[in-house]
């Protein structure tokens, strides 16, 4: 039966609020690796969805999440906000995943909570500002919840394979993070708009998040920015100015030093792909990719399979799973989850991407 698996009591039970289109949404994606048992310690036993289930329930998009909803009713209760849920009883353990807009999310970390969730997953970058992620991490600990964040290159194979090379290539041994999306120039003034937030906020922020996981970077330890002027490409585009392209090397107050690469247009036209370069005395020992061959044979069938979904569903799916499942296993066992970002990771983080931004932009126009 498809879902006997609803029925066990070693899962732990998840809320989904912000669900999405079918197929283009990224709490959607959640909702349906959840649902299809792909997260062995997950069982999806809620969605809240305010805009599909209210004034968005008449449009074409809605009408895909009416057949969505219809389709895993009644095992997965929907609800129009997350008043409409009921509470959890005190006691209980129940994850509520955010994948809404940034924006929301400090008002929705805040009803979860007073609803009875034990513990909170964030989409990156958590909050607009260090300010309000600050402000939700201090309401989590004064009720006790647990709060994890979505930074799904902490778990990532290229990365982690980068840093068992590093470690192994010993002292004086250096990593530099690629990050490259697939804008076309002309695409740009789109992109500086969408994602006014800054490019150290939004693409190059899941590098920032390695740093400050495996590198120990803070915005008060970094001894110094070696900004790559060659590489670098900071614009002003109608009201708004971004990099385009940024490279820099930090190295901290304790010695540790890592590089990261971000390029808007990087592979234009392309997919996008990240590496990790691991140096030794000037010279490369080791490489990684994603996606390698291996990953994009595995995904093509997909691609084919399911041409209108979001593309980066099927590259990192995988990741989603092993995000979800550490989470969803730590709860389950009283434990924490390995090398899945903390709140406390991500307000690092921020805090480094808006140190790193005017000090970066500065240099560059000089």
């Amino acid at each position: 039966m498809r879902f006997s698996r609803f029925m066990s009591t070693e899962k732990c039970p998840v809320a989904l609020v912000g669900c999405g289109v079918p197929g283009r949404g990224m709490g959607w994606y959640h909702a349906h690796q959840m649902i299809e048992g792909d997260v062995p310690s997950a069982v999806l036993t809620d969605v809240i969805e305010p805009w599909f289930l209210g004034a968005g329930a008449d449009s074409p998009a809605g009408e895909e999440f009416a057949k969505f909803a219809a389709a895993n009713k009644p095992q997965v209760a929907f609800h129009i906000s997350v008043q409409d849920m009921p509470k959890v009883p005190p006691g209980e353990k129940k994850l509520a995943l955010i994948s809404g807009r940034t924006a929301d999310n400090p008002a929705l970390l805040r009803a979860v909570i007073d609803a009875g969730c034990s513990h909170v997953f964030l989409e990156k970058p958590g909050a607009p500002s260090v300010p309000e992620l600050e402000s939700m991490a201090a309401y989590a600990k004064s009720k006790g919840v647990g709060v994890y964040m979505g930074y799904n290159k902490n778990v990532t194979k290229y990365v982690l394979d980068a840093l068992a090379a590093e470690a192994q290539a010993g002292a004086g041994a250096t990593t530099a993070f690629y990050h490259n999306n697939a804008y076309q120039k002309a695409e740009l003034p789109e992109c500086f708009e969408r994602n006014a937030e800054g490019m150290l906020k939004n693409m190059a922020v899941h590098e920032l998040a390695l740093l400050v996981t495996y590198y120990g970077v803070k915005a008060d330890n970094i001894a110094s920015i070696v900004p790559d002027k060659a590489y670098s490409s900071c614009q002003t585009l109608g009201k708004f100015t971004d990099f385009d392209a940024i490279g820099f090397t930090v190295t901290t107050t304790e010695g540790k030093t890592v590089s990261v690469y971000a390029d808007r247009c990087g592979d234009a036209g392309g997919g996008g792909f990240s590496e990790a370069v691991v140096s030794l005395d000037g010279q490369e020992v080791f490489r990684s990719m994603t996606p390698d061959a291996a990953l994009k044979a595995e995904v093509a069938p997909k691609l084919e399979a399911h041409p209108d979904w979001m593309p980066y569903f099927h590259l990192q799916h995988d990741d989603y799973i092993t995000l979800k499942e550490r989470v969803c296993a730590a709860i389950l066992s009283g434990t924490e989850p390995e090398g899945v970002a903390s709140i406390g990771v991500a307000i690092e983080t921020l805090k480094v991407a808006e140190m790193l931004t005017p000090t970066l932009r500065k240099e560059l126009m000089a």
